[in-house]
């Protein structure tokens, strides 16, 4: 297995980048992870349960104010030289690339009426980009956090996330649901985050697998994906179209004890099949979710397998979101003695997570790798997903 948490880039390398950079040392450096989803995919926008956690791979930012209107950006990761913008020219929707991110909090920021004067801000990560682990979303709330320490401006953790969920809406132009934002900026060590979507209210759930016996692998695909691509978005106005068919708010509204009664109604009004399906799933998978929650709380984790194989034949099936390899990594882990495993993200590619005893952990994994081998797939990334801490100040120490 393979495991790129590390920093490539060390918090002494960091400073001393940003000092030969922009000719002053940081104020700080900040650290946002990426997060890994347990279950409930496309239920966010739908004012929905999900059930994600931090991974120990995080965006970096090295940040220093500035009071003359620049902003000026720079990502280890990224060819190219500084990307240099005016904060009162920010405009929604104008490009900017990598940079449209940490640019779009900068622009909520203002447009929520917080003095934010401009920035220095150099970035490094170790988030894998294009694997549905929430490299974007670690991107804004690294930089929402490091600006709301600087400029004092008061901001909670949930009201960081919501900034980083306007940014990436409106800004950046992805209509993507308020799941990352929060993972990245709430979660904490050693727990998944139960998280209520409609009112971002959340329950920190024990998830120490090793306690069990037990491993969580994501498996990532090397698949990218882009959600801006408009795939997204159609999910999104399907799931809106079934609301509104059935008379609703949201999907959420839809027990799922009355599913299948919704979904004839919804058939014999003539909806568009594909609207049929969507509504199936994000039912479905809040259900699923409350279904892994209850499982966590009795200590019977093992069991949450089969729940997880039913999630990635929603996703597969009904959502039409999953792609060859994700279903090869389902399908390899599983014939390997996985206890259960799912596509996880928005998929098109990306990454999927195998819930295995610890004991055959490596087992599957390999037998995982050596499918994709035979397949004609380029390797696969495989490492073990440790439920680590959410956005934090770490340098100098909080």
């Amino acid at each position: 297995m393979t495991d790129n948490a590390e920093p490539a880039v060390s918090l002494t390398e960091l400073t001393a980048s940003f000092t030969e950079l922009y000719g002053n040392a940081p104020e700080g450096i900040w650290a946002a992870p990426g997060r890994v989803n347990l279950i409930g995919e496309y239920t966010d926008f739908n004012d929905g349960f999900v059930m994600p956690l931090a991974l120990p791979h995080t965006a970096r930012a090295a940040v220093a104010r500035r009071t003359d209107g620049q902003l000026r950006l720079h990502s280890t990761d990224v060819p190219g030289g500084v990307v240099s913008l005016r904060v009162e020219e920010l405009a929604p929707h104008s490009g900017h690339g990598w940079a449209a991110y940490p640019a779009g909090v900068v622009w909520a920021l203002r447009e929520a009426g917080h003095p934010v004067t401009g920035a220095d801000i150099q970035l490094t990560s170790t988030v894998p980009v294009g694997a549905g682990l929430s490299s974007s979303a670690a991107l804004e709330v690294v930089t929402a956090l490091a600006l709301n320490d600087l400029f004092q401006l008061g901001l909670s953790a949930p009201e960081i996330a919501v900034l980083g969920q306007r940014a990436e809406n409106a800004f950046v132009g992805v209509p993507c649901g308020v799941m990352d934002q929060m993972a990245s900026a709430c979660c904490t060590e050693g727990h998944a985050l139960y998280l209520d979507t409609r009112d971002l209210t959340q329950r920190q759930v024990p998830f120490d697998l090793a306690a069990h016996g037990l491993q969580l692998l994501v498996v990532d695909t090397r698949v990218k994906h882009a959600l801006g691509d408009g795939a997204y978005a159609e999910r999104r106005a399907g799931c809106e179209a079934g609301a509104r068919a059935l008379g609703i708010g949201t999907l959420r509204d839809l027990p799922y004890e009355d599913l299948g009664a919704a979904l004839e109604t919804l058939a014999a009004a003539g909806e568009d099949e594909s609207v049929v399906r969507y509504v199936r799933h994000v039912v479905s998978d809040n259900h699923r979710v409350e279904q892994v929650i209850a499982l966590l709380d009795a200590g019977d984790v093992r069991a949450a397998g089969p729940v997880l194989n039913e999630g990635h034949v929603s996703l597969r099936d009904d959502l039409r979101v999953s792609c060859p390899e994700l279903d090869l990594v389902v399908s390899a882990a599983n014939a390997a003695g996985a206890l259960g495993a799912r596509m996880t993200g928005g998929g098109f590619g990306g990454s999927a997570i195998v819930l295995v005893e610890e004991a055959t952990a490596d087992t599957v994994a390999k037998a995982v790798s050596e499918a994709f081998t035979s397949a004609g797939h380029a390797a696969p990334g495989v490492f073990p997903a440790v439920p680590s801490a959410g956005a934090l100040r770490v340098a100098p120490a909080a």
